[in-house]
């Protein structure tokens, strides 16, 4: 019993230690890129807000920082929370360690749907919504699919999205091969590329609902998850409607990738690393599991954007670098033989 407390007690510091990484990660961030802000300033900009200083800073800075840094920083936290809880989420549910935060075509019906939006000239917001929608769209149809198939309800899932996101995938070829090559293409092979540059309060404010509604049940049922991993037989002998937590786990996690796709663009490698570093640091327990999961997501997307906007003169898309760094980190995992659900 001791060594079980002792056991817990450790994974919770693992914990306390990610929140307190990523807040200075945060804090960090702010001081960073082509015009200095010191971290003295950084709070004292940041506690104006709330208490009267006297300005030691330049109007400028407090500029760059609330229009430009906030909202990038708060954007690369959410969306590496939500990829990295949705593959997580779908790792234990699907009992499949490749499992990703796409597996559904999430990210290629949000592909699709911001391609066609990008083509018809719609404005920004039209774009995002136009993703959030058809990246929703597309998980539905999978579902609806799946449940017309026979044999084994996950497995027709799985081939239900992987041949829904084919769809949608070629769809957005079509789309990329008559769109206008001046304006239009680029447009839409940088979205597809995964960026957060430009990004706005109002991205935030319009993703942070559906990223809500579907973190808060991850977390709540984290210990659920636990048992959906074991199998859809052990988990019914222990009274559990399989079924219907299934859907709601999927529900949820689709809707944090959606958001999070629909604002970033495409992003990879998120989902379906960080699960299993998470792993080797805190176990396979969702207990533990999902909140490190989660602050790990945030603040790997975090650095992996600071380095993105700060390395060279042109930003890197952000999506490259997940891919040059991700597939490395997970080709490790397979040859230790650690990537396991």
């Amino acid at each position: 019993m001791e060594s079980l407390k002792n056991h817990g007690r450790k994974e919770r510091l693992t914990i306390i230690a990610m929140a307190v990484a990523l807040v200075a990660g945060v804090l960090l961030s702010f001081a960073l890129g082509r015009y200095p802000i010191s971290p003295g300033e950084t709070v004292g900009i940041l506690l104006s807000r709330l208490f009267p200083i006297q300005p030691f800073w330049t109007e400028r800075m407090a500029t760059v920082l609330f229009n430009v840094r906030l909202p990038r920083i708060l954007l690369a936290c959410l969306v590496g929370c939500c990829l990295s809880s949705a593959g997580a989420a779908y790792q234990g549910i699907f009992q499949n360690p490749m499992a990703a935060p796409d597996i559904l075509g999430a990210s290629s019906g949000a592909a699709f749907g911001a391609a066609l939006a990008i083509l018809s000239g719609a404005s920004t917001r039209m774009i995002t919504l136009s993703a959030f929608f058809f990246s929703l769209l597309t998980v539905a149809l999978v579902w609806l699919l799946s449940q017309r198939a026979r044999g084994k309800k996950i497995l027709g899932l799985v081939l239900a999205g992987i041949m829904v996101s084919s769809l949608f995938s070629a769809g957005t070829s079509f789309i990329k091969l008559v769109a206008d090559p001046t304006n239009q293409l680029p447009a839409i092979t940088y979205w597809l590329m995964g960026s957060l540059s430009g990004a706005k309060m109002s991205d935030i404010s319009f993703a942070i609902i559906p990223m809500l509604i579907g973190l808060i049940p991850l977390m709540l049922l984290r210990w659920r998850i636990n048992i959906l991993s074991l199998g859809d037989d052990e988990a019914r002998t222990m009274g559990v409607n399989v079924g219907r937590l299934r859907l709601i786990v999927i529900v949820s996690a689709t809707l944090v990738t959606s958001a999070a796709v629909a604002v970033s663009g495409t992003i990879g490698w998120v989902g379906l690393v960080i699960p299993h570093l998470s792993r080797k640091l805190v176990g396979s327990n969702y207990r533990h599991l999902m909140p490190a999961t989660m602050l790990f997501g945030a603040l790997f997307l975090l650095l992996v954007d600071n380095i993105s906007r700060n390395l060279f003169a042109v930003e890197i898309p952000i999506g490259i670098l997940t891919a040059f760094i991700g597939a490395p980190f997970f080709l490790h995992l397979i040859v230790k033989g650690d990537a396991r659900a």
